[in-house]
């Protein structure tokens, strides 16, 4: 888990939460609304004030009241935030005044050992300062009014934040981690694998399909290693939740998988892997994140996972390995993370230039590049320039005689030869300097 402190954000639905977690976070990672019950989950944002780094969690709403299903979830990881917490922001909405929620909600927090801050939220009108007065009524001390929206009064809160943290010894950033991206469509089961991984309820899990909006961030060790595991919403095309909330959570998956080293394309197996799922671990590629395909449920279905593999080798040039396994029951979870951890190490490997070299003659000595209109490409030298993903330069004599079908052979005896399926992996032909030597 992190080494830094934590402070948990909460209360009554709609009051503003994920929006004054964006502002004191200076950004837009935690998804918004106007209507009640935007954030389900807990999610994790890093923040630093006058040098003091620590994590804040935001937090579905509390309603006490509500005794649907996905609302005593939402609750039940409310409750664990709090639990985890080294200090608690209570949120309550200046415009709506002190309700009988919030003052539930505050019984409950009195009874806890951690330290609470008020936020009287909303709070840009000059009578507000005066509505904000009432909130002492909570008995958690001083409430501060601020204004998520516009920033107002941000400062002297995360003042308030930071003295309730008290003294800590400094801590030093881990930059060695390795992010993967729990990605697929709606209700293929990535929740469940999250909790699976964890061995613990961390996110909501739900028939219904949309539960996670965000993209929440947990931290595990797996074989010695800081691992960040990144649960997120369900992928689709941004044509059909375009205008929705589902637009911007679409969004933050996306980001997600652009930060993340490596992604676990969840698929129904049910289902097989559709072309929504192949476009889904298309992304990954694009954004330079290496992939691994998991057909999830897989007790509970019979399909072909040859055929599955075929499927997959024939429509992705990524051609990443196809697992099957099942959340439910554990089957093959143990496995999925250390393979992962494969993936991220392959992706930043370097091939020695002299065996990069002797690779790409023997290809082209075994099939040598076809002629185009009586001429030939000829290859002089070739050298890796980058990795993360690995990028490779090979020198030639025309760029205009490469063939795409033999390029995509090229690159698929190098994936073989160098365990890199699932890996992006650029080529890069430039016309031949005249001089033999690693290109700029």
């Amino acid at each position: 888990m992190s080494a830094l402190p934590t402070v948990a954000v909460v209360g009554f639905p709609n009051v503003g939460k994920s929006t004054l977690v964006n502002r004191l976070a200076g950004g837009n990672e935690a998804v918004t609304g106007a209507e009640p019950g935007v954030t389900r989950d807990r999610k994790r944002l890093r923040c630093e004030w006058n040098g003091v780094a620590f994590e804040l969690i935001d937090t579905g709403g509390i309603d006490l009241g509500d005794e649907a299903e996905l609302a005593s979830d939402v609750q039940a990881q409310a409750r664990l935030a709090i639990a985890e917490a080294d200090a608690i922001v209570l949120v309550v909405d200046a415009r709506a005044g002190l309700r009988a929620g919030d003052a539930e909600l505050a019984r409950t927090l009195r009874g806890s050992a951690t330290p609470v801050v008020v936020a009287v939220n909303k709070a840009d009108r000059p009578n507000d300062y005066a509505v904000t007065a009432e909130f002492h009524g909570l008995g958690l001390g001083e409430p501060l009014a601020v204004a998520a929206t516009h920033g107002l009064g941000s400062g002297d809160l995360l003042d308030a934040i930071v003295t309730a943290l008290g003294e800590r010894p400094p801590q030093e950033d881990e930059d060695d981690s390795v992010r993967v991206a729990v990605i697929g469509r709606p209700n293929v089961g990535k929740s469940s694998l999250v909790n699976a991984f964890l061995g613990s309820d961390r996110v909501i899990v739900s028939d219904r399909a949309g539960t996670t909006r965000d993209a929440i961030d947990t931290e595990l060790e797996v074989e010695g290693r800081r691992v960040i595991l990144v649960d997120t919403a369900g992928l689709r095309r941004r044509s059909k939740v375009a205008g929705s909330v589902d637009y911007y959570a679409q969004l933050r998956s996306e980001r997600a998988v652009e930060r993340a080293d490596v992604a676990l394309v969840v698929c129904d197996a049910g289902e097989g892997v559709t072309a929504e799922d192949l476009r889904a671990a298309e992304m990954a590629m694009k954004a330079g994140c290496a992939s691994l395909l998991v057909l999830n449920k897989w007790d509970v279905t019979d399909t072909d996972i040859d055929d599955a593999r075929a499927r997959v080798a024939r429509k992705s040039r990524l051609r990443p390995a196809v697992i099957t396994a099942s959340a439910e029951r554990g089957r093959n979870v143990p496995s999925l993370l250390p393979r992962a951890l494969k993936l991220a190490d392959k992706a930043g490997e370097r091939i020695p230039t002299p065996e990069l070299n002797r690779f790409v003659a023997d290809v082209v000595a075994r099939n040598p590049p076809p002629s185009k209109r009586g001429r030939r490409l000829r290859l002089y030298y070739a050298a890796q320039i980058g990795e993360r993903p690995p990028r490779v330069a090979i020198q030639v004599n025309d760029r205009k005689l490469i063939n795409r079908d033999w390029a995509y052979y090229l690159e698929n005896r190098m994936r073989e030869t160098y365990e890199l399926e699932g890996v992006p992996l650029v080529i890069d032909f430039v016309p031949h300097s005249g001089r033999r030597g690693r290109p700029d």
